[in-house]
């Protein structure tokens, strides 16, 4: 299993959490963040903000699932502009239910 943790644009969020139910991906964990990426945030005459509102998403999929929730995020998070986004993935060992108090593996 792999964890896919995106940074979109908040007026992105239900766009993509669309477009990845519609894909038969519909689980997904998300809230509302604060950062910069490599352009260090945004200048407006001479004001500059440097912690930019983002959202962040986290999606837990089986390996051969990866580029295909990728794809959909990209399309549907695309703007065309710096601070559209960034995708990180980690490997994930173990799923627990707490409910049921079951693994998953």
């Amino acid at each position: 299993m792999k964890m896919i943790q995106a940074v979109i644009r908040p007026e992105k969020e239900a766009e993509v959490a669309a477009a990845l139910a519609k894909a038969n991906f519909p689980a997904l964990t998300k809230w509302d963040v604060v950062g910069r990426g490599k352009q260090q945030g945004i200048q407006v005459g001479s004001q500059v903000y440097d912690e930019l509102a983002k959202c962040m998403l986290l999606i837990v999929v089986e390996d051969n699932q990866v580029e295909s929730v990728l794809q959909t995020i990209q399309k549907a998070a695309l703007t065309g502009h710096p601070g559209d986004g960034k995708a990180f993935i980690t490997p994930v060992e173990a799923a627990y239910t707490i409910r049921i108090g079951k693994a998953e593996l």
